[in-house]
């Protein structure tokens, strides 16, 4: 915490603030954050990237339309590309391997439906990035 008792920004946070694009850039993550924040900011995108959400396609200077009046949030790309990256995509090695959070990731749902550990739940959502 800093002496007035608030979070310091993240620093992807403070990275876009300190380049001036505070006002023009949102910040999208599949993460969890406290509310802390400023400007647009989207966050817990289900499916996660690390199941093969629409987020892990994204690359690089690609274009997405953030509407929050129309609830929308598009990755404007072909979805000829889309299919290529889609087939080349592979999932991260676990982080984990043993002990208690090898156990919670393996067991965890999507954070839209709850990010419970039940076993109800497949930890694949729905893709909320179009």
């Amino acid at each position: 915490m800093s002496s007035n008792g608030t979070h310091p920004a993240p620093d992807h946070e403070v990275a876009i603030i300190g380049a001036g694009l505070g006002d023009s850039v949102g910040l999208i993550t599949d993460g969890r954050f406290s509310g802390g924040t400023y400007g647009m900011v989207v966050g817990h995108l289900a499916p996660e990237a690390a199941v093969g959400g629409m987020i892990a396609l994204v690359e690089e200077g690609d274009s997405i339309t953030i509407d929050s009046e129309s609830r929308l949030l598009q990755l404007n790309v072909a979805e000829a590309e889309l299919e290529r990256r889609r087939a080349s995509w592979h999932p991260p090695a676990p982080r984990y391997q043993h002990g208690v959070l090898a156990k919670y990731a393996s067991q965890v749902s999507s954070s839209s439906l709850g990010a419970v550990t039940d076993g109800a739940q497949s930890n694949k959502g729905n893709n909320t990035l179009h």
